[in-house]
């Protein structure tokens, strides 16, 4: 059964309303309100948040939440994994680094929920030690408010923007860096623009983690054996294992 189904349609009044269906037992303790809370971020670029509207299935242990927001102020980047390269300008880049920078300095008790499953240090240790080296130290030492969910699915060009705010919460620093350079791995240069603009994020210990993070889930056994990401991730994971492992 799938996790979650949504739909998206744009209203008679020039706004944007997402719908979403969820199972009770997909619904964590925080609730699955972060649009509505990303809406008090400050200095992360993302549509205006204008309310909702919650109800329950009566025959069926399902909810149905609906989303009012302003529209974005350009068009999707493109699908979440890119196979050419956006030719986004430096203005965009710039507006990028401003919002992640800002989001990582937020306050918040809510903890990231990538694909609905919460995001803890078990999970980090059971993702990277399955694919990857089962004795390497995978201890996270910082914390910090994240998209959780940052492909090129969910920013805009080319005015920047960043949507889709389901999932986000706490999660090691560097996830949605890592996340954005994984969905970039079939343009090379555009993966690495990423880490580059990204440099601060993705060269911390708990960067290199979070990319061994991403890359298990494409070098795993559940992995598209044609997915043209898997050698430039197989290269990145054994460089960033050296690199953890020589301290």
């Amino acid at each position: 059964m799938r996790k979650r189904r949504s739909v998206g349609l744009r209203t008679d009044r020039d706004t944007w309303v997402r719908i979403e269906r969820r199972m009770v037992d997909k619904i964590p303790v925080q609730g699955w309100n972060g649009t509505e809370c990303a809406a008090r971020l400050e200095g992360v670029a993302q549509p205006v948040w204008h309310g909702s509207v919650v109800w329950r299935e009566t025959d069926e242990p399902v909810m149905w939440r609906a989303d009012e927001t302003g529209l974005l102020p350009g068009r999707p980047v493109g699908t979440a994994v890119l196979s050419e390269d956006p030719q986004l300008s430096d203005e965009w880049w710039e507006a990028l680094n401003a919002s992640l920078n800002a989001l990582a300095t937020q306050e918040t008790r809510r903890v990231a929920t990538p694909d609905t499953v919460t995001l803890t240090q078990d999970l980090v240790t059971e993702s990277i030690r399955d694919v990857f080296a089962d004795d390497l130290d995978t201890t996270v030492e910082r914390w910090v408010p994240a998209h959780a969910d940052l492909n090129w699915a969910n920013v805009s060009a080319p005015a920047f923007s960043i949507f889709d705010w389901e999932d986000w919460g706490k999660a090691p620093l560097g996830l949605d860096s890592a996340s954005l350079w994984v969905s970039s791995l079939a343009v090379p240069a555009l993966a690495d623009r990423v880490r580059r603009e990204r440099r601060s994020d993705v060269q911390s210990r708990d960067g290199k983690l979070m990319t061994l993070f991403v890359c298990s889930k494409i070098l795993g056994p559940d992995a598209h054996p044609e997915d043209p990401r898997q050698e430039p991730a197989r290269r990145m994971a054994e460089q960033v294992i050296k690199e953890l492992r020589a301290g």
